[in-house]
């Protein structure tokens, strides 16, 4: 721990979690869309994409995100570098490659002493580093919760670009990381947490995304998503419902982290979980109890969500060692369907 001073009893919700919920934050933003034909803007907030994207006019995109949430551990240099992590995700979940990072900081001063919120700064700057993004300015306000997050400026090829909404018929189901992190978050911030699932989940959330680099040049890859506060079953849903799809799940072929699997046997969850399934539920035909806490667990820092041709075998190859395969998109299904 950075110090002895509890910083998730200051956070009301913790990480990615702290998102206002599908249902509401709809009604908030309600008919202020951003038409896509808005001159350069390819990408608005129409269909829940990880970025905003405009056209340079050269055949290049530039990609813009920002991201912040409340401590989702209890040390400040962990919180610093998983919002980072989180940040620069939703720049690779679109194929593109970041450059250019400002971070966005609130810290209670009368509260909190400042050299544990330069801890913060600290993780945030080593993941930037190790990204090869400059984390070159930002803006902070002495607010009542610590809060901490990053606005994220990348470029991408215009034929690199990934969106949510190119899924195909058949096209197979990919995830990159496995789940738990909210699980693991969960029992971290009620101290019931052991060492080696605090260790699981401190490592997870510094994980980075950077395959999705990559996965924006292969043309077998039709659609790209993070996983985060919606959980599996949201961010899969919102990409079913931007193709024009359903999608079928095989609930035994999730990836789990093992140091999460006795959570969700305890049931040890998030409460912002049964927020997503109250969202959700109606859009989800679940033959598989067991999965239930897999599929609503929400994700800090989560992994890629990917459609790939079923046809391509030499990028299922690629991913072998890279993802797990975890189910079909079909225009057979509305919805989600679990086995």
């Amino acid at each position: 721990m950075s110090s002895n001073i509890n910083l998730l009893s200051f956070s009301k919700g913790s990480g990615c979690g702290c998102k206002i919920n599908p249902t509401e934050l709809k009604s908030l933003i309600g008919d202020i869309v951003i038409p896509d034909h808005f001159p350069g803007l390819v990408v608005g907030n129409s269909l829940a994409d990880d970025c905003s994207v405009f056209d340079l006019g050269n055949g290049k995109f530039l990609l813009q995100t920002v991201d912040f949430f409340t401590p989702i551990v209890n040390d400040a240099y962990i919180f610093g570098a998983a919002a980072a992590a989180n940040s620069l995700s939703d720049i690779w979940a679109m194929g593109g490659k970041p450059i250019m990072a400002n971070a966005v900081f609130s810290w209670p001063l009368d509260k909190l002493p400042l050299d544990l919120g330069k801890e913060v700064l600290q993780g945030a700057s080593d993941v930037c580093n190790k990204a090869g993004v400059a984390l070159a300015g930002g803006h902070s306000i002495d607010g009542q919760e610590p809060l901490f997050g990053l606005s994220v400026t990348g470029i991408c090829n215009a034929e690199n670009l990934k969106r949510n909404n190119g899924a195909q018929n058949g096209d197979f189901i990919y995830l990159t990381k496995p789940l738990g992190i909210g699980m693991l978050s969960a029992a971290h911030k009620r101290g019931v947490s052991t060492e080696g699932q605090d260790k699981a989940l401190f490592n997870y959330l510094q994980e980075l995304n950077q395959i999705g680099e990559s996965l924006g040049e292969m043309e077998a890859v039709h659609a790209i998503t993070d996983v985060t506060g919606f959980g599996l079953a949201g961010h899969l849903l919102e990409m079913c419902t931007a193709s024009g799809l359903g999608a079928e799940i095989e609930g035994d072929k999730i990836p789990k982290i093992a140091e999460a699997e006795t959570l969700a046997s305890q049931f040890i969850l998030p409460d912002n979980a049964m927020r997503n399934w109250n969202a959700y539920e109606k859009e989800i035909v679940l033959q598989n109890q067991v999965i239930f806490p897999w599929l609503v667990d929400p994700q800090t820092n989560g992994g890629l969500l990917l459609a790939v041709d079923p046809l391509q075998k030499e990028i299922q190859e690629y991913l072998k060692s890279k993802a797990n395969f975890i189910g079909i998109f079909s225009n057979k299904i509305n919805g989600l369907k679990v086995n």
